[in-house]
C-alpha cells in the first residue's frame, strides 16, 4: 500500500476512535497533577501564593477552545462540522467564518481545550509531549479528511485550500459567515464538550484535595460541572420529547 493510502487509512481509523488520545491525556495528566499536589516544589512556577489563580488561567485556555468550537459549529449548515464519529460527512464545503482563516477550526478548538488541561498538571514536559502527540495524531486525521473533501468537491476544495492554512489561522482573510449563528445547533452538538470540560477540571481538583486530605475544593469548577450536567440532561430531554431544538437545514 502506498504511503498516501496508508496515511488516509490510518487517519480514518483515528477519526473514528479519536477519543483515545483525550483518554490517554486524562490518565497521564491526573497522575502528574496528583504528583504536583503531593510535591508542591515540582510545580514549574514554584510554590507561590498565586498558584490558586493558575487553575483559572488554565480553565480560560480551555474555554477559548470551547468558544472556537461553539462559534464554528453555530455558523455551519447541517451535515457539516459536527461530532460524527463513524465517518467523514460534508454536505457542503464550508469556506466562510472560521473556515476562511483556517481549514480545521474544530481541531484548533480541541487543541486549546486539552492544552488548558495539560497546563493544569504544572509539568512543562507533559505540555511539550502533549503538543507533539496531538500534532502527530491529528495530522493523520486532517490528512484523511482533506482527501475526502478533495475527492468530493474537487477544484472548489483546491481553490479554497490554496490560501487557507491547515492549522495556524490567518485572521486577516476572515470572511463573514454565510449562515447565521444557531444556538440550537450548538446546544445539540456541543453539550458533551461543555459538560466534559468542567467535569475534568473538577475531578482533577477534587481528587487532588482528597489525596492531600484538604477541603478547599474549587467551587467554580464544581458549579461549572453541575451546570454542564444539567444542560446535558435538559438538551437530551428536549431532543427526545420535543422539537424545540430542531431547525431546517441546521
Amino acid at each position: 500500500m502506498a504511503l498516501q493510502e496508508e496515511f488516509e487509512k490510518r487517519g480514518n481509523w483515528l477519526f473514528r476512535y479519536r477519543g483515545i488520545l483525550p483518554f490517554s491525556i486524562l490518565i497521564a495528566g491526573i497522575l502528574l497533577y496528583l504528583y504536583r499536589r503531593l510535591h508542591p516544589g515540582s510545580f514549574f512556577l514554584g510554590n507561590i501564593p498565586e498558584e490558586a489563580y493558575y487553575g483559572y488561567a488554565c480553565l480560560l485556555v480551555s474555554l477559548l477552545g470551547l468558544f472556537i468550537r461553539v462559534y464554528t459549529v453555530g455558523h455551519t449548515p447541517s451535515l457539516t462540522s459536527g461530532r460524527n464519529v463513524k465517518e467523514q460527512v460534508a454536505s457542503v464545503l464550508n469556506t466562510t467564518g472560521s473556515y476562511s482563516v483556517v481549514r480545521h477550526p474544530l481541531y484548533v478548538g480541541n487543541f486549546f481545550m486539552w492544552l488548558g488541561l495539560s497546563l493544569f498538571t504544572g509539568s512543562v514536559w507533559f505540555v511539550l509531549v502533549f503538543c507533539l502527540a496531538f500534532w502527530i495524531y491529528y495530522e493523520r486525521i486532517m490528512f484523511a479528511e482533506e482527501q475526502f473533501l478533495r475527492r468530493k468537491f474537487g477544484p472548489q476544495y483546491l481553490e479554497w485550500a490554496k490560501d487557507v492554512p491547515p492549522f495556524v489561522p490567518k485572521f486577516r482573510q476572515f470572511r463573514k459567515p454565510e449562515v447565521s449563528f444557531s444556538w440550537r445547533k450548538v446546544l445539540k452538538k456541543e453539550k458533551n464538550g461543555f459538560a466534559a470540560l468542567f467535569m475534568v477540571f473538577f475531578i482533577f481538583d477534587a481528587v487532588g484535595e482528597i489525596v492531600v486530605r484538604g477541603r478547599e475544593f474549587n467551587y467554580i469548577f464544581l458549579a461549572g460541572f453541575l451546570l454542564g450536567v444539567v444542560n446535558y440532561i435538559l438538551v437530551k430531554l428536549l431532543r427526545s420529547h420535543t422539537v424545540m431544538l430542531e431547525e431546517r437545514d441546521r
